[in-house]
């Protein structure tokens, strides 16, 4: 009986505490959880989190095109700032702030506040920022874009916490970033700021390899540039394609903007048009139409077709050439494609039909994204329809009512250039010896007969001014019209797609201007197709496939790469010991050997060879000092 009255007793008080901690859970949790709350908060003073260094973007050759430079942040805690008068002192390197400004802002605030942000100190200032109390600063990573302009619209660019807004800064975000710890700032019991960082495992950020070669994006920016200019146009666009592993040795548009100061730029030149804004692709759609027919044994090369004297009527509507003054009878397939006839690719679809044709459109991705791995791609404008009416019929065979982006485009002629293969582009290295997909959809015979068609249309078609010396390019020029986006046109949209037969590297350069000015030329001829030569001689010249021709008995090194003027440097670089040396004149792989040497760091900006620097030579070499040299094509004396 004793017993049973001790364990009732124990009972009993493990039954009041029990009940005692459920009073107090239930006062903490839901009675006072406000008012503690509160006071939690007003013991933190500062929390966020913090990502490591964000990952760096490299071209496929490992040259920086987004990196990192060391900043800082400074911030106020205006009710512990207590001698203001040394505030005159840090506002002498904060940019647009002043002392009187400053204090206004500090002395009407109670709680946590900016007072600059990712701006570069020497050790003097920071240490002069550590003595005034009340006043910190966090170290914050700052994103750099050395080569400014150079593949801004494919990199895009980061906010002011280092988040991914555009480009690959966005589409690669999470990677770029890694994972954060948590950072605290406390108040101690004195009332002392104390930082506490968590003991979260922090993921590192990863570095990205893209598949831009730097030298061929800056060529092609450079002759995009010019030729925008030239016609006074609204933009133009550009991209260069490997057709072996699908890899995007070049992309852009133009204008475009410095990623380092967004402000100084228009949104819509801070996106690649390229891949995001289609537009319908005129007589470069030909080559499709064709080679439906020709895979569907409706055609032959040589089958020949009356063409009306360049005029058709179908439903009321007249089809006419792009040209008035072509007039033409009889063409064969080839030459309707040579000479680019409406009439003649018309007459052509009619006979293959629009299930058939669109059989082999949905092959070549016309309608669907191609998965590059940039944001804002569309997939363009294609009819789901199973069939059309004859009029729709004759407009999508040469280009019409069906819209592209450039990049559908550039990877849709892959197939011609390598033998039949579609290969889904990337904008990301592709590691020697990896698998590619690809998928065939064209016979090899067939590829080559319209290789063959599209060689005729450069060597003496309308493609002629994409013509290179020793080489064989096939080619298709397009005039198309210009959506004014109410129904109509307005305007033109020269191109010109085209890629040399026979080299050891395989590409495709596609390159369009949009909207000449009124009185400019438009013709894709004219204005597109020199584009594309000059892309293509500098990437031929680059991957040395000039040195076949040491074994042409008829080549003449006058006539070849006129685009291109090769320059031997004779002299010897001398430095002073201490001094910054004088890197004017030599190419990129002689300036890094020599500053590996003294150890010293570049930015290489543009292609070619040095032609300025800054600092310039016989500056003293400081610690941590950075060379940015500048190069352009050389014009060379030998």
């Amino acid at each position: 009986m004793e017993l049973k009255k001790r364990i009732y007793f124990v009972g009993l008080i493990f039954s009041l505490c029990f009940l005692a901690i459920v009073f107090k859970a239930f006062r903490v949790q839901v009675v006072d959880k406000e008012h503690l709350i509160s006071k939690s908060k007003r013991q933190f003073f500062r929390e966020r989190k913090v990502y490591p260094r964000r990952g760096r973007i490299f071209d496929r050759e490992g040259e920086p095109l987004a990196i990192n430079v060391r900043t800082y942040s400074i911030f106020a805690i205006p009710n512990q700032v207590k001698d203001f008068s040394k505030l005159k002192e840090i506002t002498k390197f904060l940019p647009e702030t002043s002392y009187y400004k400053l204090k206004k802002k500090l002395k009407t605030r109670n709680r946590f506040t900016w007072v600059a942000r990712k701006i570069e100190l020497s050790q003097e200032q920071l240490d002069l920022v550590k003595s005034i109390k009340g006043v910190y600063f966090e170290e914050i990573p700052k994103r750099l874009y050395p080569n400014h302009e150079l593949a801004s619209q494919v990199l895009g660019f980061v906010g002011v916490d280092n988040n991914g807004l555009a480009g690959i800064e966005h589409q690669f975000d999470k990677k770029l970033k890694g994972e954060p710890m948590l950072m605290k700032y406390i108040i101690d019991n004195k009332g002392r700021p104390v930082r506490f960082v968590s003991e979260e495992v922090q993921g590192n950020a990863s570095d990205i390899y893209l598949s831009i070669d730097k030298d061929i994006q800056a060529i092609s920016e450079k002759t995009l540039k010019e030729a925008v200019e030239e016609y006074d146009a609204f933009r133009g666009g550009i991209g260069v394609m490997d057709a072996e592993t699908g890899e995007v040795l070049a992309i852009a548009n133009y204008p475009t903007f410095d990623p380092n100061d967004i402000s100084d730029s228009e949104n819509i030149h801070r996106k690649l048009s390229f891949i995001s804004d289609p537009f319908e692709p005129g007589s470069t759609f030909k080559s499709f139409t064709i080679a439906s027919a020709i895979e569907n044994n409706i055609v032959r090369p040589d089958t020949n077709y009356y063409l009306d004297h360049g005029r058709l009527l179908v439903e009321g509507h007249m089809i006419s050439e792009a040209e008035s003054d072509k007039k033409f009878e009889w063409l064969s397939v080839e030459e309707i494609l040579k000479y680019s006839s409406n009439v003649g690719t018309t007459k052509i679809a009619f006979d293959l039909t629009f299930p058939k044709l669109k059989l082999t459109l949905d092959k070549f991705k016309i309608g669907m994204k191609t998965g590059i791995e940039l944001p804002a791609e569309s997939r363009g404008i294609f009819t789901k329809d199973k069939n059309v009416s004859p009029l729709s019929l004759s407009n999508i065979s040469f280009g019409q009512g069906v819209a592209t982006t450039g990049i559908q485009m550039l990877a849709a002629y892959v197939p011609f250039a390598n033998g039949g293969h579609y290969i889904k582009p990337t904008i990301l290295k592709v590691e020697p010896g990896a698998e590619v997909e690809k998928v065939r959809v064209l016979q090899p015979r067939l590829a080559q007969e319209m290789t063959n068609i599209m060689i005729k249309t450069v060597e003496d078609g309308t493609g002629t001014n994409a013509r290179i010396s020793y080489f064989k390019i096939a080619g298709k020029t397009s005039t198309a019209q210009r959506s004014n986006g109410k129904g109509g046109y307005h305007g033109y949209i020269p191109g010109f797609i085209g890629y040399p037969v026979g080299v050891k590297k395989k590409f495709v350069v596609f390159a369009y201007i949009d909207k000449p000015a009124k009185g400019k030329s438009y013709y894709g001829n004219t204005v597109a197709a020199p584009i594309v030569k000059k892309v293509t001689e500098y990437i031929l010249y680059k991957n040395k496939e000039f040195n076949k021709l040491a074994k042409d008995e008829e080549f003449k090194n006058d006539d070849a790469f006129k685009e291109l003027k090769v320059r031997r440097s004779r002299r010897s670089v001398a430095h002073v010991k201490g001094q910054v040396p004088n890197f004017v004149g030599l190419d990129k792989k002689s300036a890094n050997k020599l500053a590996k040497k003294i150890g010293l760091e570049l930015i290489h900006s543009g292609i070619g060879v040095v032609v300025s620097q800054t600092p310039e030579s016989g500056v003293e070499k400081k610690d941590n000092i950075v060379v940015k040299l500048n190069y352009a094509p050389p014009s060379y004396e030998y």
